[in-house]
């Protein structure tokens, strides 16, 4: 069984580090040539954030209702019972954390294959090393997970903070020569979609409930930190980008980070930019797996077939088998993404819609386990309920829409195998919930 071995330093290091990924490196350019000004891009990154900061404070009243290392699987569980509990099990193992892992992998990859190149192949070669190196470490012990995840964390927000002041303090103003054509409107829904892919990741921080003393209590404060320190990195980034660029300048760029860099330091500025991109990776990858096998070890240790996955192992502080077959399914997927024309992509595709589909069933959670045990002792509780929960949940629907309807055939492959899922209950049959799922 998980023992309270984590700090609050090391939750604070799952939430942020996997939310500061290599998208707020590279998704600004593509929001700025969607803005029809600099006002509507800067309120789509404070909108996220307030966005994300609901949905985290009903994850917290979950969280503190219900801790343990399964996290969205024991709630999913709870509140709609083993079949739907296995099927969101099945999906974080065979689409879900696999396939943002892979993903992450090919970012770095693709980084990683600037400075040197495999061929044809390279990324992913390099994703295929990403993928089992950060599994070994996790498989040796929690404290060399947690210990690689804040170093990576503190080199990732070092770099996105250099960012911010080589744009506000260094980079001269921008030019005409950077101007792009205006944009008349805004697009606003396609803008809040990319934001809000973003800011995603900080739910992960409940996968290590089950590992943090007074956890209960301790949830809240350390999500409301982890996404108010998120959010002001955000803003300042985005006003960095446009001191150093202007809005038409990022328009025009296909790594704005980059193109600051380069203006303020040459050529140097870039490849030192690419370099925190790729760590920036690493640190969302380490941190997707970390708490991947913790989803995991819940399933097994609540389904008698995979009881083999449920076995924690007390010297080293992990769950050993979940996070080697999950790197096992990861490298299935990396291998796959090489036989593609663009293997990250395609870990888009397949991973977003199970994604949101989830996220919405578990808004919707709050709901139903609220009515279901009103009595439960619940040591944080969603302020404005239920409006909170019913924007959080509004935001996962159109999300899954959007996700739906502008995913390629990638998408199609992830529902199908969520599908398989299903078919797997008719043979695997998970047991009642367990008071330890709590």
């Amino acid at each position: 069984m998980p023992q309270a071995r984590l700090r609050d330093r090391d939750a604070i290091a799952v939430a942020v580090g996997i939310v500061i990924g290599a998208g707020i490196f590279r998704t600004p350019s593509s929001i700025a040539g969607m803005a029809a000004s600099e006002s509507v891009m800067l309120l789509s990154w404070l909108a996220g954030g307030i966005i994300s900061i609901v949905g985290a404070l009903c994850y917290a009243e979950l969280a503190a209702a219900y801790p343990g290392a399964g996290g969205d699987y024991g709630f999913l569980t709870r509140a709609y019972g083993v079949r739907i509990g296995f099927l969101y099990g099945w999906a974080r193992l065979a689409v879900i954390q696999t396939g943002s892992a892979v993903l992450l992998a090919y970012v770095f990859g693709d980084y990683a294959s600037q400075i040197y190149s495999f061929g044809a192949l390279s990324s992913t070669i390099w994703a295929a090393i990403v993928i089992v190196g950060l599994t070994a470490i996790n498989w040796l012990g929690v404290r060399a997970g947690t210990r690689v995840q804040l170093v990576l964390t503190i080199v990732e927000v070092a770099a996105l903070v250099m960012v911010i002041t080589v744009g506000l303090l260094l980079v001269p103003e921008p030019t005409a020569a950077a101007a792009a054509p205006a944009v008349a409107t805004s697009q606003v829904g396609t803008i809040m979609v990319l934001v809000l892919l973003t800011y995603g990741g900080w739910n992960e921080i409940v996968y290590v409930t089950g590992e943090l003393p007074d956890a209960p209590r301790r949830i809240a404060p350390l999500l409301m930190l982890s996404l108010g320190a998120v959010t002001a990195l955000y803003l300042l980034a985005n006003l960095a980008y446009l001191q150093g660029l202007g809005l038409s300048g990022m328009a025009g760029s296909d790594a704005v980070a980059a193109t600051l860099m380069g203006r303020a330091f040459g050529a140097p500025g870039t490849v030192i930019i690419s370099v925190a991109i790729a760590v920036a990776a690493l640190t969302s990858a380490n941190a997707t797996i970390f708490t991947g096998g913790r989803s995991n070890w819940a399933l097994g240790r609540d389904t008698p077939m995979l009881a083999w996955l449920g076995r924690w192992d007390a010297r080293r502080g992990t769950p050993g088998n979940a996070l080697l077959l999950q790197g096992a399914v990861a490298l299935v997927l990396t291998i796959a993404g090489g036989f593609a024309r663009d293997g990250f992509q395609l870990a888009v595709d397949y991973t977003a819609p199970v994604f949101w589909l989830f996220f919405l069933a578990i808004g919707a959670a709050l709901f139903v386990l609220r009515r279901r045990e009103p009595d439960l002792p619940r040591p944080f509780r969603v302020p404005l309920y239920p409006v909170l929960p019913a924007l959080f949940c509004l935001s996962n629907a159109w999300l899954l829409w959007s996700s739906l309807a502008y995913t390629r055939a990638g998408a199609l492959v992830g529902v199908a195998v969520l599908a398989v899922g299903a078919v797997l209950l008719v043979f695997v049959r998970p047991s009642q919930l367990k008071e330890h799922a709590r």
